[in-house]
């Protein structure tokens, strides 16, 4: 009997939000390959090379470098529950929504939080953090390396060192800069991180790198206590991922095929070249964003090349240049959230999104909702700034 619903065909949409990003056409291809178990030799071998290939993402000899079956929080909790025992001090530094996600997630698994905040759009200086880090003294602090919702680019490479000055274990949440940005693990001494496929990977949603450091992994393997959540534990995991291949949960072999083939085409491009693309196209949409007269949310220099975060001009209506984009020109761009809620939006830049095309066809399209919202625009004026850029 025929089904009363119709095939679900989403309308065709360009993805300039905070996530996910466009996919590439290999990618999604990749997807359709025939499944097999979990177990099965082939994917097996298909782990092996996820985790070379995430090694090399992060420029980390880690061992325990895995993709955790779930999304970017589930990163984040992975990392936290794994190092986290009830009663353990931890520092969150937060200055926007991921950094307040981390508090939360490490006060659920019984830590005695400790809460460092900037204002949101700002960074942390390193001599606030050693004064918190010395006053408090945790077992681990935890900080966001690219905030999303702020678009705000924390500065890390003193904070390994300075962590192990104060035997703290460091805690990097990177979901919105790995493969956008450069991410270097061991160069910067950092004892757990995660990410996100849906960023600057252009995977689909649905998985989350980690890496633990050896010393991460000696405060897991001697914990007092179990990990709180079972299908987090990376005791377990570890023999899923490692020499065993003992079964643990059957994995989403989908999207490990998609993560592989995002991989393959990153290395073919080059993280460097890679890193590189992210910045020209984040420059040329900034000198269109300001010929547009609008300003960034974060300070110039901590300005991240794969999350625009912009003001919104006063008296323009925020949701409705968001939805005329969406239904006129078939883009997606962010609202604000927490304290950015209607004050600005998030245009993202991220992986196969991040191209040319997609910064002169968005800047022209707000040129164009703009001016109906009756803000003043010089015509052309945003395509040509950007393309300046590109020229120079």
């Amino acid at each position: 009997m025929p089904s009363k619903h119709n095939a679900f065909i989403p309308a065709p949409r360009i993805l300039l939000g905070p996530g996910p990003s466009d996919v590439p056409p290999r990618v999604l291809q990749a997807m359709a390959t025939p499944l097999v178990g979990h177990l099965d030799p082939s994917f097996l071998s298909l782990m092996n090379a996820v985790q070379d290939g995430l090694r090399g993402l992060f420029r980390t000899d880690n061992q325990m470098t895995l993709a955790i079956s779930g999304t970017g929080s589930a990163g984040m909790e992975t990392c936290i529950v794994n190092l986290i025992e009830p009663g353990d001090s931890m520092l969150v530094c937060v200055n926007g929504v991921f950094g307040k996600r981390m508090t939360d997630v490490a006060e659920r698994a019984g830590a005695e939080v400790h809460v460092l905040e900037r204002p949101w759009g700002e960074v942390f200086s390193i001599e606030e953090i050693e004064e918190a880090l010395a006053k408090h003294k945790p077992k681990a602090m935890g900080i966001v390396h690219a905030e999303t919702s702020t678009g705000a680019w924390q500065p890390v490479e003193q904070l390994g060192a300075l962590c192990r000055e104060h035997d703290t274990l460091l805690v990097l949440d990177t979901v919105t800069s790995l493969g956008g940005v450069p991410v270097e693990i061991d160069e910067w001494d950092v004892d757990a991180v995660y990410s996100g496929t849906q960023k600057c990977l252009s995977c689909p949603p649905g998985l989350a790198p980690v890496s633990f450091s050896s010393r991460a992994m000696h405060a897991i393997t001697n914990r007092q206590r179990k990990v709180q959540s079972w299908y987090l534990d990376i005791n377990m995991l570890a023999n899923y991922w490692g020499t065993e291949r003992a079964y643990h949960h059957t994995a989403p072999i989908t999207m490990n095929y998609a993560l592989y083939e995002s991989l393959r085409t990153i290395f073919e491009e080059g993280l460097e070249a890679r890193w590189a693309r992210h910045d020209l196209n984040h420059r040329a949409l900034k000198a269109g964003i300001h010929a547009l007269g609008m300003r960034y949310t974060a300070a110039e220099g901590h300005q991240l090349p794969t999350l625009n975060a912009v003001s919104i001009p006063d008296g323009v209506d925020d949701a409705a240049v968001r939805m005329t984009l969406l239904e006129d020109f078939g883009i997606e761009i962010g609202g604000g959230l927490g304290a950015f809620k209607g004050k600005a939006w998030r245009i993202g830049l991220m992986g196969h999104s991040s191209r040319k095309s997609n910064v002169f066809l968005v800047l022209s399209a707000l040129e164009q909702v703009l001016r109906k919202q009756g803000h003043t625009v010089e015509p052309g004026a945003a395509v040509a700034a950007a393309s300046n850029v590109y020229d120079s």
